[in-house]
Formats: C-alpha cells, structure tokens, sequence
C-alpha cells in the first residue's frame, strides 16, 4: 500500500514557476514508476510526465518538454514536478501516481493516485 500526498500548487502569474512535490508513505515506493498527471476545466485527465524507478528515464508530454522537470529522491519518498514559464493553459488540478513506467515512456497503468492539487496561472 502506498499513500501519495500533493503539495505546492497555488496561483502564479504567466511566465511564473512552481514546484509540486509528491510525498509517499509505505515500503514499496522505489519500486514504481511514477507520474504526474493533470485534468483542465471540463477536459479528461492527461499525462505530464514520468520517471523510472532509479530516476534514470525521464519522459515528458509535449506540451510541457522544456518547461517540465520531473524528478525523485528514494531516500526521501517524494517526487517533484519542477514548472517553468508556466502559462494559462497549465490551469489544472495535479495528480501524483504511481504505477508501471514501460521503456519507451508507456505508462502501463496506475496503482496508486494522490487527491490532486490545484495549480492556477492566470493571464
């Protein structure tokens, strides 16, 4: 069993950054991949990015590759999400996951979700 917490979202102006971390409780998180995933106002829930199990594989959704940074600390349980240049379009609630990361960035699925966090950039 794992337990994922958000933390760090809030409201930022265009152009502005944040950083979301994502905190889990249990034994077993170093052996998943995890994810961060987001749903926009009246859209479904899409992928942002992952990271492999020893931090190694990174993989990004498009529309964030070289705004993003995902990374992780085994030692201290948590994931971050680094957002750069961040714009009206990232307005979202974030999801924490952690699940099966295939190489090549397929996310097979996910095991565990977080309850989200809202991150809101306003014009």
């Amino acid at each position: 069993q794992v337990k994922l917490e958000e933390s760090g979202g809030g409201w930022v102006q265009t152009g502005g950054s944040l950083r979301l971390s994502c905190t889990a409780s249990g034994h077993t998180y170093h052996t998943y991949g995890m994810g961060w995933f987001r749903r926009a106002p009246g859209k479904e829930r899409e992928f942002v990015a992952a990271i492999s199990q020893n931090g190694g594989r990174l993989y990004y959704a498009d529309s964030v590759k070289g705004r993003f940074t995902i990374s992780r600390d085994n030692a201290k349980i948590t994931t971050y999400l680094q957002m750069n240049r961040l714009s009206p379009d990232d307005t979202a609630v974030y999801y924490c996951a952690a699940g099966t990361l295939l190489d090549g960035g397929n996310w097979l699925g996910t095991d565990y979700w977080g309850q989200g966090t809202q991150v809101t950039v306003s014009s």
